[in-house]
């Protein structure tokens, strides 16, 4: 049996990314968000689709293009049916989609706030057990390793930049600045917690 206590954090971000777009009533740049509405346009067996943002100061809005005439059979029966029905988790899926914003908005606005789900996935089985986390994006997001260990465990920055000096705290993947980067999926963090006076505090937090 492992002796390392391992849990896995689900993290998913609270609040989608904004685009800052040219407000015609405004007569501004305004952030714009999902309205949680697409619109769905046909032209013989050809489709548009689009998902609506509305501006944060006016209510004005912004269809952002999800396809342009494609034929009908090339649609994905389940994509088709959520355009159909503004299917909440599709549209929030697809609000969340940095990448493809960035195909249609120049400056973006990202939030770090997250929501995190905690399951023990292999107790501790001794009483000094690695603190090994993995993590599972539902979404990307643009908060860093380091702030995240440091929300969730109650460590600060300077204690997580010393253990990872000592060798005590490490990630895979690795790399320069992994803990300063944005939290990817899959990532797996393991932290030797053997003679901290806090380490029982540390491994109530890093569970649920």
């Amino acid at each position: 049996m492992s002796h390392t206590y391992l849990v896995q954090w689900t993290i998913k971000p609270k609040i989608a990314p904004r685009p800052w777009l040219a407000c015609n009533r405004c007569r501004a740049a305004r952030p714009f968000e999902p309205s949680g509405k697409t619109r769905l346009n046909a032209n013989g067996r050809r489709l548009d689709a689009w998902l609506i943002y509305r501006c944060c100061s006016c209510d004005s809005t912004w269809n952002r293009p999800i396809f342009e005439r494609r034929h009908i059979r090339d649609i994905d029966p389940h994509t088709l049916n959520a355009l159909q029905t503004n299917d909440e988790a599709w549209i929030e899926k697809v609000s969340f989609d940095l990448d493809g914003l960035r195909r249609d908005a120049g400056q973006i606005e990202e939030f770090s706030e997250v929501h995190v789900q905690k399951t023990i996935l292999n107790p501790a089985a001794e009483s000094s057990p690695p603190l090994e986390i993995v993590l599972d994006l539902a979404m990307k997001t643009s908060l860093r390793t380091e702030r995240l260990l440091s929300m969730e465990l109650g460590l600060s920055r300077k204690r997580i930049a010393i253990l990872e000096e000592a060798g005590r705290l490490s990630t895979a993947p690795s790399g320069k600045n992994a803990l300063r980067r944005p939290v990817k999926d899959e990532m797996r963090i393991t932290i030797d917690l053997a003679g901290e006076a806090d380490r029982n505090a540390i491994l109530s937090r890093a569970g649920p």
